[in-house]
């Protein structure tokens, strides 16, 4: 019997991405459904000061909310020229929560003038899991790059157009979504927590 597990997040992007993971590790033992199917669940604000607080945040309010094992990922690009900005911020650094092209646009006008040597980033990606229990567990998973000058390619979302992955000479854009599971930092962190998910989930019978 599959068990029903929901993962704290309206990003239709990341809903697939997540389910495609899981699905791989784990073939047909989860049903993960998103926060669309519960219309009473409120957006959780993002008041924590780093990945791991606001993951945990989405996660517990998630369980408690629907009685069910949630999941959540808090994730971001850190740019080291600019000191690690957007990082958590990544989602909504332009203004407005989720506008893809607002914040990729920023980003780039940020960077105009800096060379190519200068624009190393990273990707990181916290996945919180919470029980209706209380029981918790964290993973972490980081993807290096660079930033391209341009957007290039139509796969992914969010930042994925401007972002070149360390030993490659494509964007993230460019990738397969397989091949982008393989080397991300959700992969990673996901591929981290899943036998925590399995686990948990197989508990409860």
């Amino acid at each position: 019997m599959q068990q029903k597990l929901v993962l704290a997040t309206r990003n239709k992007g990341k809903l697939v991405e997540f389910r495609r993971i899981l699905e791989a590790l784990a073939p047909g033992e989860i049903n993960l459904v998103g926060v669309d199917e519960f219309p009473d669940l409120v957006d959780v604000e993002e008041t924590g000061t780093t990945f791991e607080e606001n993951a945990l945040l989405k996660a517990r309010y998630t369980a408690e909310a629907t009685g069910l094992p949630a999941i959540s990922d808090d994730s971001g690009l850190c740019v080291d020229f600019l000191n690690g900005d957007p990082g958590i911020y990544s989602a909504r650094w332009a203004g407005s929560h989720g506008n893809d092209q607002a914040n990729l646009e920023k980003l780039l006008n940020e960077l105009k003038n800096v060379s190519q040597d200068k624009r190393t980033a990273h990707f990181t990606c916290v996945a919180a899991l919470a029980m209706p229990d209380g029981r918790t567990h964290l993973e972490e998973g980081l993807f290096h790059g660079q930033i391209l000058h341009a957007p290039v390619g139509q796969e992914g979302f969010g930042y994925d157009p401007i972002f070149q992955p360390l030993g490659m000479s494509i964007s993230s854009a460019q990738l397969s979504p397989q091949e982008k599971d393989a080397i991300s930092h959700r992969g990673k962190a996901l591929r981290l927590i899943a036998p925590h998910v399995i686990q948990m989930l197989r508990s409860l019978g």
